[in-house]
This record gives structure tokens, sequence and C-alpha cells, in this order.
């Protein structure tokens, strides 16, 4: 059975892929096709571009979180029966673990999803010399995947000269190309992407780009091409990730009273790094997630019993923030209470006495943690880590969210630093091996710049819903007395 699906690939980075990727979006929403949305890697902004054009969660591909079935599983998981698939690569097609590996990379995530690849080929200021550079993209293509080229940023008069020679030579299509436009580009910041929410008209500027797709590309040899997907993960029975995640590796907690535990967990325009996969894995252990603003919510939800603080962007409503001074006390109330949380960057740097935004200006945040968070002007921290627990910890009596030695696989990218970044684990860098300590983790918490995957160790969550449990019936007990 076939299941058309395809991979938005590219050279490098800054190549167009996202604002191609949603312009295909939208060109076969137009066309009446249902679609689903991936991002291969760990971003988590491309994803909030392909759910603004879809309509629905884009979920992350990612080979260094995910083993090759667990890939499969949320992949089918995500797809709907007979929709079109478009994932989005990340980096560079070949580049991978340190940029020096294949594995995790979008060359090996379309071979575990035997997926077609669309090579987009920003070919600006090229001419015959874009031949070699195909070419070479080609020889490496081992498992044949790359079915046909797009050229971005060159004029139809270009595409129509140079396609021939590309066919003729190479013996691969080009489907058309996506000319230059001004107001159409997505702009970039310090952390990748804005946010698609801070774009003005960001459905109309889509829409226009899907319009000048339509008009430049063979609409019925790109369904071609993707219709080659063999549908392995749609005919391998329909497994959910949920089910995946549940009955393989994380065994169900005992619900208390046969109700879920609630979880508040920050989401508004400082707060929206969350990878789908985490918070299912969350509710399927036993958690009800229940959104709350640190923006412009004065306390946290009612009834709630953990927190969780995804990254994002606090330092651009670092005012708003500080501002905010009910929510500031509730979260550090509750946590001074013994309620269980959980921080990753963004949420890190929110739990902080103080944030220094680039231009220097200090601003209250929370006060849970002493010391502050401030800009350091370069990059700090790039890439993945495994994070190991300090034996230590342990041993001192501490009952954390991970056993001593056992670890949990995670992500950074920030050009903030903390003047106490923490002790509790020891992170590694996959290829490199550099490696530090980084991390506050105890009986009840979790905080530290690393965006961490739950797929890669489950029993994370378990234990998190566990000591979340365990402080709703501490409380349920104080009532009753």
């Amino acid at each position: 059975m076939s299941s058309p699906g395809i991979m938005i690939a590219a050279p490098k980075s800054g190549s167009g892929k996202t604002m191609i990727t949603c312009a295909l979006l939208e060109l076969l929403k137009e066309r009446g096709m249902d679609v689903t949305a991936y991002k291969c890697g760990p971003d988590y902004i491309d994803p909030m571009f392909h759910r603004e054009v879809i309509g629905v969660p884009s979920r992350n591909l990612d080979g260094f979180f995910a083993d090759d079935v667990q890939l499969g599983e949320i992949y089918a998981a995500g797809k709907r029966e007979g929709s079109f698939a478009v994932v989005e690569g990340v980096m560079g097609l070949y580049d991978g673990l340190g940029g020096t590996e294949e594995a995790a990379s979008s060359y090996h995530l379309a071979q575990v999803l035997e997926m077609p690849i669309l090579l987009v080929v920003d070919a600006k200021g090229m001419g015959r010399s874009i031949l070699p550079l195909i070419a070479g993209f080609l020889a490496y293509d081992r498992a044949h995947l790359i079915g046909g080229i797009l050229l971005n940023r060159v004029s139809r008069a270009y595409c129509d000269r140079i396609a021939p020679l590309i066919r003729q030579e190479l013996k691969v299509p080009v489907i058309g190309c996506f000319p230059e436009q001004k107001g159409v580009a997505v702009e970039s910041r310090h952390l990748g992407l804005v946010l698609p929410g801070e774009i003005d008209a960001l459905k109309d500027k889509v829409q226009k780009a899907a319009e000048i797709l339509a008009q430049n590309m063979d609409v019925d040899q790109f369904l071609a091409i993707a219709d080659q997907a063999p549908g392995a993960a749609d005919t391998a029975g329909h497994r959910s990730l949920q089910r995946y995640a549940c009955e393989q590796t994380l065994k169900r907690v005992e619900r208390q009273a046969g109700e879920n535990v609630r979880i508040a967990v920050a989401r508004d325009e400082a707060f929206c790094f969350y990878y789908e996969e985490n918070l299912e894995i969350l509710r399927q252990a036993g958690a009800e997630i229940v959104a709350f603003s640190p923006l412009h919510d004065q306390r946290l939800p009612e009834g709630v019993s953990g927190i969780l603080l995804g990254g994002g962007y606090p330092e651009l409503y670092a005012e708003q923030l500080a501002a905010n001074t009910g929510m500031r006390a509730s979260v550090k109330s509750a946590i001074g209470a013994g309620m269980p949380s959980v921080a990753e960057c963004g949420g890190f740097m929110y739990l902080h006495e103080t944030l220094v935004d680039q231009n220097g200006q200090n601003y209250a945040m929370c006060g849970v943690l002493p010391g502050k968070c401030e800009f350091k002007g370069r990059l700090i921290r790039f890439g993945y880590v495994s994070l190991e627990m300090d034996p230590t910890v342990g041993t001192a009596g501490a009952s954390t969210f991970l056993e001593p030695g056992e670890t949990i696989r995670g992500h950074e990218f920030h050009y903030y630093d903390s003047t106490d970044n923490g002790s509790a684990c020891h992170a590694v860098k996959p290829v490199s091996g550099q490696a530090w300590d980084c991390v506050h983790a105890g009986a009840d918490h979790w905080w530290g710049f690393p965006h961490l995957s739950y797929l890669s160790n489950p029993l994370f969550a378990q234990k998190y819903i566990h000591a979340v449990i365990a402080y709703k019936n501490c409380q349920l007990k104080k009532n009753v007395r």
C-alpha cells in the first residue's frame, strides 16, 4: 500500500526549507488534501510554523532522542491514514551528530522511513556550477532517495534553461523553482527563526508563497515523486506513540481515586518550546496538562500538583514577566511548598532571582534560585547532550527523577548563562566528548538549561508523575486534618 510522503531537505541551513515546506503544506491543503507534518531534529520553532499552516501539531523525528523503531512509531502515530506526509529536514541533508556523522541526519531519517527526498538548492548567484553541487549530493545518496530538485531564489527563466541540463547530465528532474520574493522570507534572530505569532499576516505570506510555488512548480511531478513512499509505517499495525511508550517502556503509574494528577504547563509567547511526545508521555503516565501563562495569569491554576516550565524567549518578555508579581510569587510559593517542578532553558532562567538582558537591564524573576542569568553575546552551549546523574547525589539521600548513573538525552541552544548551573548531572556531547556539570535536581525538582526528550528515558516522566502523586496525596491528607 502506497502512503505518499516526502522529505524537504537542502545542502545546508539557510536554504529556505521552512518557507518552502509551509508553502507546500498550504498548496496541498488548498488542493483538498489531508496533510500531516514533521520536523527532523530537535527544533521547536519549525513545527510551530507547520502547525500554523495545517492547524494540527507537527511532531519531531529525532534520531538522537529515538531509535529507528521509535522513529517509525512516532511517524505512524502522527500520520492519519491516507494523509500526505511532509517532513522538513534539518541543516544539510547529510549533517548528523557533531556535523560529521550521518546518524541523526535528515538522510538517516529518510532511510528509516524509506522516504523520497526533494532537495531544495539555493541557487542564487550560481550558473552551471549548480550541476557539480547537485552531482555530489546524488553521488552520496546510496539509497537513491533524492527524487527531485527545487531551485530556490532563482528566476523562472533561469530555471527553464538549467533544468534540461540537470536532467540530461544528472538524470534527476528539476520540478521547478521558487523565485526570490520580498516580504515572504522568515526573519531570524539569535535562537533561529522568529516565532510565527510575531510575524504580521503570516498566513497571508504563506498563501502568497503557495501561489508562487504553484505557478513555478510541476505539482503533478512533485506528487508522483512523493507517491514512491512505500508506506511501511502505515502497514505496521498503526501502533500509536502512546501504546509504544506505555506498553513497551513506560509502565502506567497507579492513578489515585481514578483521577489524573494535574500539571501546570507554561504556554504563552515567552514559554512555548515543548515536544508533543513529551506531553503525550506525561498524559499516559497519568497527567492532565493544564496550560497557564506566566505573562498573563496572576497565579498558577487551581488544583495542580506539579509545574512544567519549558523553554522559549523569556528574555524578550522580561519586563512583562517581572511586572507580573502575582505569578512570580505563586510559582515561588508552590515550589517552596514542595510542589514537584521541571524547568528547562527559558523556564530555568525564569526561576532565577534576576534576568539580565542583552542591553544590561536587570529584571526580577521568581527568586527560586539565587543568582542571575545574563546574555553573553555568544552561543554558550549548542547541540545534543547525554545527561548522567551524579552518583553522589543518590548517596547523599536525594531521590531524584533519575537514578544515580542513569542517563537521559537532551539538547542545548542558548546565549544566556547562569551564575549557578547546578552540578547534579554530568553532561557529555556525543561526538566530541566535551563534558561539564549542570542541572539542579532533588526529591521534587529538576532545573537546568538542557531540553529533555522523555523518549530517550520515559522512566524520567514516570518518576516525575510519582512525585506529583505523592505531593497531591500529601496535600489531601493535610486538608483532611
